[in-house]
This record gives structure tokens, sequence and C-alpha cells, in this order.
């Protein structure tokens, strides 16, 4: 109606008949005819146009500018986002027709002002739910891994993230074109919208309303036309909003593949920690860590959850945001300084992959995995998109994806959790990774899956001499794939010694205690399970002296007054603790 009302009904909505003034609903004229006998029905339709195309460009000023206030923390630094999100805050605290109103005085009378008014009075509430969305979708693993891979901000947020709130915000667009509808309605009818001689339904409601007692037809029609127009933007938007639904289908399994021999690593480090601090505003999680991976070596960290393990992988990967800060005496990567700037953003997307906790965050649930495995090659190796593609369905073939070039062109909830591990592996084998962080990658899979995915790392390590950094809450994972052991509480590092070594020459009270709390066929089933006692130390409340004290049978006065140093013996193990070696057993105060 609102395309082909103006071209068929022009003419005789303005065509005037003072015979006819003022006449009520007939056979002639259903709705009636205003004061200069014009009908009105056919004024109605022919204002649908103008009505329609206000009320979308208006919508389309608002959701343009809101878009562009909530996504100014990922677009233009975090600083400058709180300012604008200040202002978003401020603006929404007002009723959307007061705005209207207010933008109108600014802009004007007239069907520009009034677009403007309209537009800017929607902005508010689009920008904040923008950011709520935006903030979200921002914290997600595959953002993170996006980072990492030296995506820019603002393709981040086109590719990344919008694709990924586009549904409510479609669905609020809509109701906002309703919205804008009404409040065109609105500044009409009060005088200060569309003059004459254009007309929409906001003017003829209020001409229709000075007559309404003897003539009530007149206002009811363009009263009416407003709210089916409202209700058909939101039944739209409903409809639209469907479009991006997806169905999951069942997921084959795939074959385990034999394991080849381990790598002999050499003494170079790949990389190097020396005295790593992570601080956030009153709390220091991660209290002076320091370590070394060797080339081709699997180093694990083990911990209880808060000891500092997870933000520690963080702080390698830098993707440590504000208010975040990290501070290190040494933190350097295939010898060069992470801690000198974004110079070395290059080294961490090709030399560096990251493999996260959550395979059902991992990637971008609204991009195709083979796309997302490419967009690594075109961002660092400058690759054409064909040939990042064959690379990217290449490297799904190496981590064992059946049937990669199909694969590559399904989106992440087709895939099953372990497959989801396997196409993040091999995200990180897109360049010539030298260290792999996993990030305890087989927490969410089951124990079958969980030992696919650890031997695809040591295969992965045996063929290219891969370091990996491990961590995990299973100790005996880590004591079975890796050769050496990092253990921490409370952000430190407590003890380091070699993984095969770790049940047997543990000399930490808290390491031995990690251990006996592990069942296994030897366990006596009629006794309670060993337990730690106590609780792990909030990291903004971390005593003096040593950390473990409060829960450790050995502690005596001077573990309260003085925080042990990490040293090292004859055999080089090291260990963080006044009376290591001691006899200890859980359970000592009666756990």
């Amino acid at each position: 109606m609102a395309v082909l009302a103006p071209i068929l009904f022009t003419n005789k909505a303005n065509a005037i008949d003072t015979s006819q003034i003022m006449q009520g609903p007939s056979a002639e004229h259903w709705v009636g005819t205003d004061n200069l006998g014009r009908d009105v029905l056919y004024r109605v339709l022919v204002a649908t146009g103008l009505s329609v195309r206000l009320a979308l460009l208006a919508t389309a000023i608002g959701v343009v500018t809101g878009l562009l206030l909530g996504a100014a923390p990922v677009v233009l630094g975090r600083r400058v986002g709180r300012v604008v999100g200040a202002v978003v805050n401020i603006a929404v605290a007002f009723p959307g027709l007061l705005l209207a109103l207010f933008f109108a005085v600014i802009f004007g009378v007239g069907t520009t002002g009034a677009l403007l008014a309209i537009g800017f009075a929607i902005a508010p509430g689009f920008a904040r739910l923008t950011q709520t969305l935006v903030a979200k979708i921002a914290g997600l693993d595959y953002v993170a891994a996006a980072r990492i891979a030296g995506v820019g901000r603002t393709r981040l947020l086109l590719r990344h993230i919008l694709p990924n709130v586009a549904e409510p915000l479609v669905v609020n667009a809509t109701i906002a074109a309703g919205s804008a509808l009404l409040g065109f309605a609105g500044l009409s009818f009060l005088g200060l919208g569309v003059q004459s001689p254009s007309y929409d339904w906001g003017r003829l409601l209020g001409e229709g309303l000075q007559r309404i007692y003897i003539h009530p037809a007149a206002a009811l029609a363009p009263g009416a036309a407003v709210v089916v127009a409202g209700l058909a933007f939101n039944l739209f938007g409903e409809a639209i909003a469907k479009t991006f639904g997806v169905r999951t289908p069942k997921i084959k399994t795939q074959r385990r593949a034999e394991r080849t021999a381990p790598p002999v690593f050499d003494d170079q480090p790949v990389l190097v920690v020396d005295g790593l601090r992570v601080g956030f505003p009153g709390v220091t999680p991660v209290r002076g860590v320091s370590f070394s991976v060797g080339q081709g070596e699997t180093v694990g960290i083990v911990g209880e959850s808060g000891s500092g393990k997870s933000l520690t992988a963080l702080a390698v990967a830098q993707l440590i945001e504000h208010p975040g800060e990290v501070e290190a005496e040494q933190l350097t990567f295939q010898g060069e300084d992470l801690l000198s700037g974004r110079k070395h953003r290059h080294l961490l997307g090709t030399s560096l992959a990251m493999v996260f906790q959550d395979p059902m965050t991992s990637f971008n649930p609204a991009m195709r995995i083979g796309r997302q495995l490419a967009e690594v090659a075109e961002q660092h190796q400058n690759m054409k998109r064909g040939k990042a593609w064959q690379r990217a369905v290449d490297r799904l073939r190496a981590v064992r994806v059946p049937d990669p070039g199909k694969r590559a062109r399904q989106f992440p909830h087709e895939f099953s959790g372990g497959m989801r591990q396997r196409a993040m592996i091999g995200m990180g084998l897109m360049g010539t990774p030298a260290l792999i962080i996993a990030d305890e990658p087989t927490t969410a899979l089951d124990v079958t899956v969980q030992r696919q995915v650890l031997e695809l790392l040591a295969d992965v390590r045996a063929a290219d001499n891969v370091a990996i950094l491990l961590i995990s809450h299973d100790v005996t994972v880590v004591a079975q794939v890796c050769d050496r052991v990092l253990v921490m509480y409370a952000g430190r590092v407590v003890e380091d010694l070699p993984a095969a070594e770790l049940h047997t020459h543990a000399r930490h009270p808290y390491t031995r205690a990690l251990i006996a709390a592990v069942p296994d066929m030897t366990t006596d089933r009629d006794l309670p399970l060993a337990v730690i006692p106590g609780r792990p130390v909030d990291p903004a409340q971390v005593p003096p002296g040593c950390a473990y004290a409060p829960r450790c049978p050995l502690a005596d006065e001077k573990c309260t007054q003085t925080d042990p140093v990490l040293l090292a013996d004859e055999h080089g193990r090291q260990v963080a603790c006044w009376h290591a070696d001691m006899p200890v057993k859980v359970g000592d105060r009666g756990e």
C-alpha cells in the first residue's frame, strides 16, 4: 500500500468537491470527507507512503546511531566506551517521547526536524541493548581467539560479534519502527512534524480529531492505520528473526589414531616467564610466577580453581584486558619481549596457539568452521581467500577430522564437542606454532573423547616439535602426558618437578594432598574419600606468610609469618615450603 497507493490514488485523494464538505460515511465515500470535500479514505491510503517511509528512515537513523554508540567499547576502546556508555545511560533515563520533543525543538518544525528527532530519540534504547549484547559476546573464547589471530577491531565487530546478536537487534529494530511510526504521528498531530500541503497519518488524525463528535470516522481511520502498521512491523520482525534459527543434525563419531613417540626437546626455551604478576583493582590473583617451557616440552599446570592457572595462560597470550594489568621481570616468547607493545602481535597469531576450555564457545556460531580457520591465514600470512580455504581444509585433515572438505562448510553447532576441540587445534596449526596453550581442553568432554584430544595434542607435538602448556585440574592426566608439572596455589608456583616423579617425589604438602585426593583402584571404598581441609585462599585476602598455612597440617609460626621462596634441590626439583619432605597425612586434622 505504501508503494502503490500514492501512484493509484493521489488524484482522487486531492480532488476537492465543495458539494460534499464534511460528509459522513456513505457508499461513495466509505469514511466520509474532510472540510474541502476530499475523500478521507483515499487520503489515509495515500498517506501510507509518507508515513511508512519516514518511520523507516527514522528507524535507520536510530539503529545506526545506536549501533555506533553501543559498539563504542569494542571499536574505540574501553576508555572512550565508558564515556559513551555514561551518555547513553543518561539519555535512556528520559522517556522517548520527551527526547523526541526535545530534539524537535532543536532541529526545528517540519519533516526533516521530526525525522532527526525521532531517530535520535530511538538511538539511546537501541544503544543500551547493543551494549549489553556486545559485552556478553565480547567475553567469549572465540572472540579472544580472533584477537590472538590479529583480527582488527572493526572486523571483529562486523564478523564475530554483530552476527551473533543480530536476532534480538532485528526484532527490536522492527519494534522501534513501530514506535517511530507512532512518534511521527504524534509530532505531526502536535503540528511539529509534516507540514501542509504534505500529509501523513498524524496530520490526518489531528484534522479529524477537531471534528470527532460530528464526524468520528475521519479520526478513527488514520488511527486504525497507525495501529495496523505498527503490528505489521512487529510481525514482520518476528518472521525475519526466525530465519536466524538453525537445526542441529546428528554428529558422527571419529576413529582413534595411533600415537607416535614423543620427541626429545632441546634446552632452548620457547617461553620464559619470570616474576609474572596479574592484577585487578583491589586484587592480585597471580603473584610472581616464574617458569620456562623448552622447545618440544610439555609442561602441565595444576591447582584448584582460583589458583591463577588460567590467568597465567591469558597473560602469556596477551589476553588480559583493562582494568587488568600484567607485570613481569621477563616475559619472552621465542626471544621477543611480549611486554614491549603490539609489535609482537604477528608472532602470537602464527607461533602461539590457544585451545580454550569450553569447545562450545571456542568458535563463532555464525561463521562456518573453515571460514574461521581461513581467516587466520588471511590475517597473518596474507593468503588469498581461496588458498586460505585450502589451508583450512588441510589443517582439519591434519587433526583427523573426517571428510574435512565437507566439515569445513559446516557451522560449529554441527560438530561434536571433541570435534570442535580438534578444529580448535587445527586453527592453531594454521600457522607454524611453537607453543600451544591448552587451557583445560578436556573439561567438557567425556573420558573417551578426552583421551582422543590428548593423543592428538601428543601427535602434534611429536610431528612438529611443538611445546605445550597444559592447564588442568586433573593431576592424573598431567602426570601421564606432561614432562614437567607446575603446582600453583594462591597465585604462586609452590612446586616444580618432573611429571614422572609426581607420585613418588612430591615434596610440598599441597601437592601431596592433591595426589591423595584422587581415588584409584586401590582406594579403600569403606573409608571416606581424602579431602584437603578448608577452602582455597581468596585472592583479595591472601594471609601473611605461606598462603597454604591455614590448611596445612605441618604449619607452624614461621609458616604464618614468612612466605617461603621457591628453591631448587640438587636434582633440579623446586619447592616453596619450610617443611618440604616432612611426612604428612591428609586427614591429620580429622577430615
